[in-house]
Formats: structure tokens, sequence, C-alpha cells
């Protein structure tokens, strides 16, 4: 196994010419399934069946890669533009980007009684971020049956709500949608202005909220809270994870409230219960998802700040959401601290951080924000837009959350190519994708240390 994940795709690519066989790395075949299942749905999307009104190749092209990497900008409108088939695709796109392609293979082949091979269980623990191959099988179905009764009770909830001024069979198509697209942290709607027409909704905005938190979390998160219920018997993870949210999200609600709540163009112009549920939709979705209550371009940008920050730092790992992740932001912290008081262990509840995990995390963090640094960089060349909006997309894109100040349409062909790219980077992952690029050397050699001067 460890020569096969040596493997870069060049070297892949000259062994497969010299043997005629294929032998690539974990990362690179994950990298090939999102890239064929981008172009499958750019296919059925580019059908005239798909297409209520009528849309170019790029167009669909871009729609399929937003609903694959569960982003959610969208350079066409998917109530308006999409047939009932079109948003079919759209949604299936969304639940198998989300959940994972390989996720489905495994359930798949051991549904068959089949056996993993040693590449396919070096694969499937690269996609479902698991270290043991003996917790394949218990982690592939957790994520089904979590993923199942989350979004059908979503749904149920939604619909019998939404049925008192629709008819039932179009409340469960909208509840359908918009169920699965809350727990994959797709963020995408089929109403007009997202979800702007329900903030004076509790019911609807603590639904789609709870799905977001709960596709936020990850799936090693629900099912320890589900098998042990008690906050004793948690794993150190799992409350550094429910810790984390709640803190991001109650502080950032609180933030949000104070900066907007005399914003006339936002929430100065709501009730004070409905400026509540508006701040809170918009900051549980910049979290992970991409619903807006209100207009991202009318905050202020101390907002759109904060939004930033949330979306950058993302949510749980193993879960429908991108960005660097909490446990990554945890660590920094972590050292952080540390540093300041002087300490020579850097600890986490009690818990002495690694440092290969410090190191992954700083190497997470800067490879993240140097991608994040060059795109707006170019942006900002190509396009005259404000910078803080252009940032706020560009963020968007890559931590796959989909929030936008409504640029994503008006910008140039070159500019959405460049989102496209980040899209497929934010939900492949920073790492992943450097990691498949080279090849792992190690070496015994060991080098003398250097003091250098830092601050």
């Amino acid at each position: 196994m460890a020569r096969l994940l040596s493997i870069s795709p060049y070297q892949a690519y000259r062994k497969a010419r010299r043997t005629g066989q294929l032998q690539a790395s974990p990362p690179t075949i994950l990298a090939g399934g999102f890239v064929l299942l981008i172009l499958l749905g750019t296919l059925l999307l580019s059908l005239p069946i798909s297409q209520k009104e009528p849309f170019g190749l790029f167009a669909a092209f871009f729609s399929a890669t937003s609903s694959v990497t569960v982003t959610g900008l969208t350079i066409i409108d998917p109530g308006r533009d999409l047939t009932s088939f079109g948003q079919f695709v759209m949604l299936s796109l969304v639940q198998i980007g989300g959940l994972g392609f390989v996720t489905f293979a495994v359930i798949t082949a051991l549904t068959l009684g089949k056996k993993l091979s040693l590449r396919y269980q070096a694969l499937t623990l690269e996609a479902i971020n698991q270290t043991s191959v003996s917790r394949i099988r218990h982690t592939a179905f957790t994520v089904f049956k979590f993923t199942l009764a989350i979004e059908l009770a979503a749904i149920l909830i939604l619909t019998l709500w939404w049925w008192r001024y629709e008819s039932f069979p179009h409340a469960l198509y909208m509840a359908v949608f918009h169920a699965i697209s809350a727990f994959n942290n797709a963020g995408i709607s089929l109403f007009d202005g997202s979800m702007a027409g329900f903030i004076g909704d509790p019911v609807t905005i603590f639904v789609i909220t709870t799905s977001v938190i709960l596709g936020g979390l990850g799936f090693s998160v629900l099912a320890d809270i589900y098998q042990k219920q008690s906050w004793g018997t948690f794993s150190l993870y799992t409350r550094l994870v429910l810790l984390g949210t709640l803190g991001l999200n109650l502080t950032g609600f609180v933030l949000f409230w104070l900066i907007e709540s005399h914003n006339p163009n936002t929430l100065g112009a709501l009730p004070l219960p409905d400026q509540g549920l508006a701040a809170w939709l918009q900051i549980i979705s910049a979290r992970t998802a991409g619903f807006t209550g209100v207009d991202p371009s009318q905050l202020h940008d101390g907002s759109i700040l904060l939004l930033i920050v949330l979306m950058f730092i993302g949510g749980g790992s193993l879960s429908t959401a991108s960005g660097i992740k909490i446990g990554t932001f945890l660590v920094l912290l972590a050292v952080v601290r540390s540093y300041i008081l002087q300490n020579k262990e850097v600890v986490l509840m009690h818990r002495a951080v690694g440092a290969e995990t410090i190191q992954k995390a700083v190497a997470l963090v800067m490879v993240a924000g140097t991608l994040i640094c060059f795109a707006t960089f170019l942006i900002c060349l190509l396009e005259q837009q404000p910078f803080l909006f252009v940032l706020l997309e560009v963020i968007a894109a890559f931590t796959t959350t989909g929030m936008s100040a409504g640029l994503t349409a008006t910008l140039s062909t070159p500019s959405q190519v460049l989102l496209i790219i980040l899209m497929f980077i934010g939900r492949l992952g920073p790492l992943t994708l450097v990691y498949s690029l080279g090849t792992q050397r190690h070496s015994r050699v060991r080098h003398p240390e250097i003091q250098l001067q830092i601050g």
C-alpha cells in the first residue's frame, strides 16, 4: 500500500504506457471520479430536456461543478431555467457529491458481498478520512443511515408545513429538494431570493438551519453522539467539534445581529423576531452552506468580513462541509495559546497535540491562504468590482459555501473558470490535491536545526 500511495499522476501515466495497467494514488482516483461525475452532469444539464430557458454548455459545466462540489454558486437560476428533470439532475449531483461517490461505491460493493482490494481500501480510507480498514464497513453504512434519517425527517416536516399553502405534490417536491440541499450544505434554492421569503417562518428556518448544522458536524461526530449519548463518554474530537460549532455559531449570530440591526437594507427593516431568524440563517449558512435571508451585497463591510472568516473555518471533518475545518482551527488556536503561555506542549482538553497534526494544520492554512490570495488577485485584475465582494466570491468558491454578493453571473468567463477550479480544489481538499501531484519521499537524512528570527 505504501507503494500505491507514493505514485504520482505522471508516474502512473508512464507506467500505464509501459504496462497497459493504470496505477494511481487514491487522491488522484478521487479527483478523476469527481471529474467524470462533473462531465456526466454537464452532459445531462446541457440536454434540451433539462432546460426550461436555454443556456450554453459552459453554464451547464459551471452548474454541474457547483452541484458536485456542493458549492451552490450559480450563473443560472435553477428554479427558472431548469425543468423538473434538470432540477433532479442537479439534486442528484448534490447528493452524490455531498456524500462522496466512493461512499456509494463502498456501500454497493459491501451490499453485494464483495471484498475490497488493497487498492480500493486505500482509496476508501482517503475518501472517508479513516485510518483503519476494519472501520470502512461501519463508516460507510453510518454515513448512509444518518443521511437517510436526517433528510427524511426534514422532508417530512417541511412537506407538512408547506402543505398548508401549496398542493401536496408541490410541497413534497420542494421539501425534497431543499432538505437534500441543506443537509449536503449546497445552499441551492428553487425560491426567488433563496430563503428570504421565509424570514418570518421559524419552522422553515429552524428545519433548514438544523439540517445544515447536522450536515456540517461530520458523520463520525453524529455516530458518536448516537451511540454514546453522554457528554462524558464522547470522544475528544466530538466534544471539540460540538464546542467549536456552538461557539462559532453563537458568536457569529450575536455579532451579525449587532452589526446589521440598524442597517435598513438588511435587518433594520424587519421586526425584532424576524431579525433574529434572518441573522441565525445567515450565520449558519455562512459556516457551511449558501442560503441567504438578506441580500449580502447590502451588508456592512464588518458583516461581510465576519461571513468570510466563518466560511474559511467551515465545518467538521468527514462532513458535507468544506473550509479548513473546525479541528484545524482549534489546533491553531491551541498553538497560539501554547506559545503565548510559553508551554512546550500544545494541549487541547488535557491532551497533547502531535507535531504531525500541527504541521498538517499549518500546511493546510498556508495552502488555502495562498490559493485564496492568488485567486483574489487575479479576479481583481480581471474585474472592476469591490474588493470585499471579490474576496467573498473567492472564499465562497474555495470553501464550497456558495454565499455570493451577486457577482457570479456578472463575472467574465476567465473569472468563472477560476471559480470552477477553486470549487474543485476546495471540495477535493488542498492537501489532497498537493499530495496527488507530488511523490511521497522518505529520507533517512537528518539535518542540523537552525534558529531563525521570527516576529
